[in-house]
């Protein structure tokens, strides 16, 4: 009888950053889905241990050196705080030879860069909301109002909150400054579409398979409120507007509307070169016109977060979804040798 395979779950452990106190959330949140993930796999007969990237990465690869892992779980959504570098972390793993679940270095980095990625999905001719990129804040604005600012390389709803929307000039340059000031990068303005928001995920399992649509409910929404899932609404239970905007799926919508939706889910999913799992953001405009916000390769795939109840709508089991990214996972696995640089 053959070994069970060894399987480490490899995320990110919570560093606080000075500019964003208030945004630990979504990022300690990362610790609870690799243990969720744990359990599950465990289930399936696999080896399966966890192990946390913290400051040292020397002392986390030579964990990893030591348990021998046939594949990684790979959750890690930066390092040392900064997001920016989850694709590094995706890269180190290449380099050495270490298959893992989840999309490619050069995948994650171009999602990440919100306005690249919108530049190629438009390039492709799928919808995608107008957008200008701001690097000082100065420069002349080519949209028109509304608007809505947001950090061009975070996820999670970081930096988003109700005055993200903006319907002047005075309102936009203040939020601009506040924006690049918190997050030191380049800040993305894109044209705010108000209308209803739906996701699609994503799963590879022998095809490029969306999963039911979900859709986040404004009903509750105060009117005076724009309608979008900032990051209080996402991350803080307790917090009026996480209860007035709950999700549902599958979401109310007739056929044609979720086959269009499922459709340019997967073209996005393709295009962009995710692989295994993804989750694409829409929003759709009054004149029923779907526009895609985001492709998210890396989305929470906690057991209460949006990824897992779209499995559950689909009838597929949380242990089951684990059990199918290894799989993928395996078939990937190549022989490495570091002497050489080499696979074969």
């Amino acid at each position: 009888m053959n070994p069970a395979p060894n399987i480490a779950i490899v995320f990110n452990a919570y560093e606080p950053r000075p500019t964003a106190p208030g945004e630990r959330l979504s990022e300690e949140s990362v610790a609870e889905m690799a243990r969720q993930a744990h359990d599950a796999i465990r289930t399936g007969g696999y080896n399966v241990t966890l192990i946390p990237l913290q400051r040292s990465l020397l002392n986390f690869l030579g964990r990893v050196r030591e348990f021998n892992p046939d594949a990684l779980i790979n959750l890690c959504e930066g390092y040392y705080g900064r997001p920016q570098w989850e694709s590094n972390v995706a890269g180190i793993f290449e380099l050495l030879g270490l298959t893992f679940t989840g999309s490619a270095s050069k995948t994650l980095a171009f999602c990440q860069d919100k306005f690249k990625a919108k530049a190629v999905l438009r390039a492709a001719g799928l919808p995608t909301a107008p957008a200008q990129l701001m690097l000082t804040g100065e420069e002349p604005l080519e949209l028109r109002f509304p608007l809505i600012i947001k950090p061009n390389a975070e996820d999670a709803s970081l930096g988003i909150y109700p005055d993200s929307v903006v319907r002047d000039e005075e309102a936009f340059r203040r939020q601009v400054r506040r924006c690049l000031e918190n997050y030191k990068q380049p800040v993305l303005a894109e044209a705010f579409i108000d209308g209803r928001e739906f996701n699609v995920s994503v799963m590879e399992n022998g095809a490029v398979t969306p999963l039911p649509v979900s859709e986040i409910d404004f009903s509750a929404m105060p009117k005076d409120l724009p309608r979008i899932l900032g990051y209080e609404a996402k991350w803080f239970e307790d917090d009026p507007l996480y209860q007035k905007t709950p999700p549902v799926c599958p979401a109310p919508i007739d056929e044609e509307l979720r086959v269009k939706l499922q459709g340019l889910a997967a073209a996005a999913f393709r295009i962009m070169g995710c692989r295994d799992y993804a989750r694409i953001d829409f929003r759709m405009d009054a004149k029923g016109r779907p526009f895609i916000l985001e492709v998210n390769p890396n989305p929470d795939i906690s057991t209460n977060a949006g990824y897992a109840r779209a499995l559950n709508a689909a009838g597929i089991a949380y242990a089951s979804f684990w059990g199918t990214m290894i799989d993928n996972a395996m078939k990937r696995k190549v022989v490495h040798d570091p002497a050489d640089g080499t696979a074969r």
